[in-house]
């Protein structure tokens, strides 16, 4: 059996499906960051034409935009954008976890980058900690912060798993954990 890959899907599905991002409103406080974008993929050349179109308006005509090439696996030079060409740079000395977006004329935005990957709560926290005006977090610390959060959920999670299978509140009076088997029958003749 053969099976045939179409690599241009996540092209077409970046395209069709919204662009999911969070900006800071406009303030007097100047922050770290601008705001937060969760792309789709990890495909720059697919994901960026919609981000740049939904930037157009309320920021302007993006030219040019830099990554660290660590979360990216391709960077390619530039992406074609509406019979325009989008210049892409990469440093590896900028935050892996943000994106530079430049115009020749409006100035520079910095956006959080969430992994695609990552779960629609965590986004939802990190969406609208990036987007907070005057906020001095940067996006390793926003990114450091959110994987501690995930690690205290995981924690509360196999605590409350343990929980369970434990028996609950079946602990003996030096805290140790008894099975069911150990608990005198109840009066009433149940088990």
């Amino acid at each position: 059996m053969t099976t045939t890959l179409d690599r241009t899907a996540p092209r077409d599905l970046a395209s069709e499906v919204p662009v999911r991002l969070s900006l800071t409103p406009k303030t007097t406080l100047a922050g770290q960051l601008d705001g937060a974008w969760w792309p789709y993929s990890r495909d720059l050349e697919a994901e960026l034409p919609p981000l740049a179109a939904a930037l157009e308006e309320p920021w302007g005509r993006v030219t040019r935009v830099t990554v660290n090439p660590t979360r990216w696996p391709v960077v390619p030079h530039t992406v074609a954008l509406d019979g325009r060409v989008l210049h892409v740079g990469w440093f590896t000395e900028q935050d892996p976890d943000k994106l530079i977006l430049l115009s020749y004329t409006l100035g520079r935005w910095d956006l959080l980058v969430i992994p695609p990957e990552t779960a629609p709560a965590a986004a939802a926290r990190l969406m609208t900690a990036a987007a907070i005006p005057g906020s001095v977090l940067t996006a390793g610390v926003l990114m450091a912060n959110e994987a501690a959060v995930g690690r205290g959920m995981r924690d509360a999670q196999h605590q409350e798993a343990s929980w369970e299978t434990e028996g609950g509140a079946c602990m003996s009076p030096f805290g140790i954990p008894m099975g069911r088997s150990a608990l005198p029958p109840p009066a009433n003749g149940w088990r």
